[in-house]
């Protein structure tokens, strides 16, 4: 009896997939027998699919693709296939395909994540045992050093961003990308402050030199995956914004996700996580960073007022497409309240 898979509205296309699964060296053999639609994905599809009990993720573009969506897949999978054998925890890259007449845009596989993204409520004891809770920091600030360390040009990356003058242009890139949201039906051209105030202070006290390396662009708490067994992380996820820059700003941004009693009094910004309490201080996460890289942190304040001012714009696009009708305005509202917590943390670090 032949097993009836759904299509998911068309976004998979079982009879093209079948023929393109067999053709490669993948786990298991044979049909796919079970698919399931993984939820975490804000903006790309996740899906399990299994085949004689080995079970693999593949992963797409929404049906209505963005001018970027295909461009953004190959990158991914190319990224993850680059680290395959570093100190990097990450899902392990399976196989790729650009062939668009597949299912209709490019997608990746890869080896399912055994573990949870912590959000919310944390479980077991994670909630229970509050050096659990310590770690959580340590293996995120871990992996975002070994991460920094992969020789970017032997893993064949060389060519994955503009390393020339990133420092240069990191406040004017932002900058520009903010002005294009004028541009979206009534959209406050204004609706995010101190713009001007915290760039240029960017710009006066850039840093002299930087080190290039690869960077995932969006390391927080939603991006990463824990064991549930152990204080472990299972893996760095959703590589959609990885680049070359420098790894400090990574950094920045896992201290942007952080909670202290001295943080800015504005909008409703809560910790990511449930409980919060013997979490390390971003001081601690500062200084082991330091200790597993061997970089200098005395630079560290310009890359977290960076990281966020680069977040607040790009939180900020969502704002103007919900304004546009785009997008929820629920979901924008939400984004916008904490690109201006992120603004006040920058003019607060700034002081």
């Amino acid at each position: 009896m032949t097993t009836v898979l759904s299509d998911f509205d068309g976004l998979l296309n079982w009879d093209a997939l079948h023929t393109w699964i067999a053709a490669q060296s993948l786990p298991g053999s044979g049909t796919v027998t079970t698919v399931e639609r993984l939820t975490g994905g804000s903006q790309n599809n996740l899906f399990m699919l299994s085949r004689q009990g080995v079970r693999f993720v593949m992963r797409r573009p929404p049906k209505h693709l963005r001018p970027n969506s295909n461009e953004t897949m190959l990158r991914e999978a190319r990224v993850l296939s680059a680290l395959k054998g570093s100190g990097v925890p990450h899902p392990e890259f399976l196989a790729v395909c650009d062939d668009l007449s597949v299912t209709g845009a490019a997608f990746y596989l890869m080896a399912p994540l055994d573990g949870f993204t912590p959000m919310g409520k944390l479980p077991g004891n994670y909630a229970a045992t509050p050096a659990w809770r310590r770690e959580i920091g340590v293996e995120m600030v871990k992996a975002a050093a070994a991460l920094g360390r992969v020789d970017h040009v032997a893993a064949g990356l060389a060519d994955f961003g503009k390393p020339d003058n990133w420092l240069e242009r990191q406040v004017s890139r932002w900058r520009t990308q903010l002005e294009g949201y004028r541009e979206m039906p009534n959209y406050p051209g204004a609706a995010l402050p101190h713009i001007d105030e915290v760039g240029d202070w960017l710009e006066r006290h850039r840093p002299s030199e930087c080190h290039i390396g690869i960077i995932h662009g969006d390391l927080q708490f939603a991006n990463v995956m824990f064991e549930r067994e152990r204080p472990k992380l299972a893996g760095l996820i959703d590589w959609e914004l990885s680049s070359l820059g420098d790894p400090l700003l990574d950094l920045g941004w896992i201290l942007t996700s952080w909670t202290e009693p001295d943080d800015p009094d504005v909008g409703s910004r809560k910790p990511a996580v449930q409980p919060w309490q013997d979490f390390l201080s971003r001081d601690d996460l500062v200084r082991l960073y330091g200790e597993y890289s061997g970089r200098d942190m005395s630079v560290m304040p310009w890359y977290f007022v960076l990281a966020c001012f680069k977040l607040a714009c790009l939180l900020e696009g969502t704002y103007a497409r919900a304004c546009a009708g785009k997008a929820s305005m629920e979901m924008g509202n939400m984004l916008h309240d904490y690109a201006l917590w992120l603004m006040a943390k920058a003019r607060q670090l700034m002081e």
